[in-house]
């Protein structure tokens, strides 16, 4: 039976382009539209997704990780002909200059990478 937690599908790892990472060695996750990351719903299922992904073997360790991450909000965007979405500015325009189409608030967590 499929898992049907709420906030099950809220976050995933991201792999478009434009994202400034913060740390020498993190993952970088996302979800759609600006949220609260301290909400409980939010945290349990970053934290979720983080163990499901195979970062860390438990929740607690899923936990700690978004405690010493860092969040940022901020828009993405697709250039046409591009199947990857890349950050933008709330009105479409990538740090190339490009203009992006369906652009969408968004919120990234960068959480440092554990090397087991």
């Amino acid at each position: 039976m499929k898992d049907s937690r709420i906030g099950e599908c809220l976050w995933a790892i991201w792999e478009g382009s434009g994202y400034e990472t913060g740390f020498a060695d993190s993952v970088v996750y996302y979800t759609y539209d600006h949220v609260d990351i301290e909400h409980e719903v939010v945290r349990k299922a970053l934290a979720s997704s983080i163990q499901r992904d195979g970062i860390v073997y438990s929740l607690y360790e899923a936990f700690q990780l978004i405690d010493s991450g860092v969040y940022s909000y901020s828009s993405v965007g697709v250039e046409v002909g591009d199947v990857y979405e890349s950050v933008c500015t709330a009105s479409g325009e990538s740090s190339s200059g490009a203009t992006l189409e369906n652009v969408v608030e968004v919120t990234f967590v960068e959480v440092p990478y554990i090397d087991r």
